[in-house]
């Protein structure tokens, strides 16, 4: 098989991806990025790094938006919303953070391949993407993809289709964002 010929297989899990993604389920998550004082982004892994190119977007919105493990991000609180993307839903840090934000009254979210995972039981908002998850031996998503790529890159699609969907909310064009791009560099 060609270079090209895996892409556009990839192109197609996502797309059999996003079809199975539910529009409720972001709109609940939309609901409380718009209500939400301040916006708290969770990750590990490849996930990690799709939540934080979620969190700069939001940023450049102008909302307040951290991620979670920086030396600047501040105390969560109860009227903030944290949103973690794990694939499984059972990542012990993950976890800790979720129950700790919980306590505290804030609102978590999930974005996961597993809503009945233990994070996903204790979210307030869980998000389902259909796709197979790292450790993920019997899943029904078949995927030529090692681990959890295909989670990972119907994550960043995700992530960036909220992006779109604020953006058409807000009345926001690319160019009025583009005044928070980082000027140092």
């Amino acid at each position: 098989m060609q270079t090209t010929q895996f892409m556009l297989t990839v192109l197609e899990e996502l797309k059999r991806t996003a079809n199975l993604t539910k529009d409720e389920e972001a709109e609940r998550l939309l609901d409380a990025i718009m209500q939400s004082q301040k916006i708290f982004v969770a990750g590990t892994g490849r996930s990690g790094f799709m939540g934080k190119s979620f969190a700069m977007r939001l940023m450049h919105m102008d909302l307040e938006v951290y991620v979670v493990g920086e030396t600047v991000t501040p105390s969560i609180g109860m009227n903030d919303l944290l949103i973690i993307g794990s694939g499984s839903g059972e990542t012990k840090s993950l976890l800790a953070m979720a129950e700790k934000a919980k306590s505290i009254g804030a609102t978590v979210a999930v974005v996961t391949t597993s809503t009945e995972s233990s994070i996903g039981n204790l979210a307030n908002i869980s998000v389902k993407i259909p796709a197979k998850a790292k450790a993920d031996n019997e899943s029904e998503h078949d995927t030529i993809q090692p681990m959890g790529s295909l989670f990972e890159q119907s994550l960043l699609l995700f992530y960036d289709s909220l992006i779109l969907k604020l953006m058409k909310n807000k009345e926001l064009q690319g160019s009025s964002m583009y005044t928070q791009h980082a000027n140092l560099e």
